[in-house]
Order: structure tokens, then sequence, then C-alpha cells
């Protein structure tokens, strides 16, 4: 399977505490989370960081997904293919992907040879999501390098509804509006923090 799409979204950081009281507000119980695995590649020089793209293996639920995130006019550009568990851990071992949309994809950015492309780190999510305004709702608690986090997401239909949407939320539960790169951009920031 291979699809793209557009996906418009914003987030902001949470405390811990202001997690465990939205998690409260929506009723989220502990078998509401499910875990999802981030596993992120790229070049040795961060080439497709440096045009802004992210490219990640994510597991969910024992299937395993490769996305290209790259920016768009308006919200974010993904490419999906579904990838058998055997070419996931091949992609894992070796930083080999198995040819497909996703590659091609890869393959008409500037600058990106394949074969320097290499395993970077993996991020750990434990994700619930609901319904809400017209969109969806995330809850993830994140847990990479020597790091975890907390976040709440809205994705929506447009990106000026997922930020009304999730203005909204903020306001209503009174918390702190907070500039958050999203998950890779922060998995960068800790994997160079630590290099």
């Amino acid at each position: 399977m291979m699809a793209q799409e557009k996906e418009f979204e914003k987030k902001n950081l949470l405390t811990s505490i202001e997690f465990n009281r939205l998690t409260q507000a929506f009723q989220f119980q502990d078998e509401d989370f499910t875990l999802q695995v981030n596993t992120y590649f790229d070049t040795a020089d961060f080439l497709l960081k440096e045009q802004r793209a992210a490219l990640r293996i994510r597991e969910k639920n024992g299937h395993f997904t490769l996305t290209l995130k790259q920016p768009a006019a308006s919200g974010l550009l993904e490419t999906h293919q579904t990838l058998t568990s055997a070419e996931a851990k091949y992609a894992f071992e070796t930083g080999r992907l198995p040819a497909g949309e996703t590659v091609s994809q890869i393959q008409s950015m500037s600058k990106i040879n394949m074969e320097d492309l290499k395993k970077l780190g993996s991020l750990q999510t434990k994700r619930a999501q609901v319904p809400f305004r017209n969109g969806t709702l995330f809850l993830d608690h994140s847990i990479y390098l020597d790091t975890e986090d907390y976040e709440v997401e809205f994705e929506a239909s447009s990106i000026e509804s997922a930020a009304a949407g999730l203005s909204q939320l903020l306001k209503k539960y009174r918390i702190e509006s907070r500039p958050t790169p999203n998950k890779m951009e922060r998995f960068f920031h800790r994997k160079l923090a630590s290099d």
C-alpha cells in the first residue's frame, strides 16, 4: 500500500501535570493508549532535515509503515508505504529501504543518495486519540534517547481549523501555548546534543 496525503496539524508540548489533566478530562484509561515506535533515518550530514523533510518507519500493532514527510504549500505532504516485518528489519540493520513510492519520492529530492541513509535511532510513543471539533485530538507521551516529553496534537481538515481547535483547547484547560517542534525535530535536537 502506498498513499500520499496532506496533513494539517498543530501541537503543543505539555507538562506531565497538564498531560494528566487532559487524560482525565477526556476520560482516557491506560488501555486507550497504544504504543508506536518511530525509527528515524537520514544521512550523516542530515540532508533530509536540511530540506525540512523527515523519514521514518513506524511500528504499530505489528505493522510497519515507511513515511516521508515533506513541507507543502499548506501543511505537510506525507508519502506512505507499507513494509513487511522482514523489510523493516533489513532497513533497521542496514539503512537500506525497499523500492517503492516513498523511495521514488526521496530520489526526486535534490542531493539525497539512497546509499547514504542510515538509522539514527527510535522514539517510542504511547498515544491516545479521540474525535474533537471536526478533527482528531491526540495525547502523546514519548520516550527517546535520554528524554521523555508530553504533547497534545490536533489534526483537522485545514491548518486554520487545526490552529483554532488547539487554541480553544489550550484556553479551556488553562495550558500555556508553547512553540512545539515535531517529534523528529525534538529527536534530532537531543541526538545532536548527546553526540
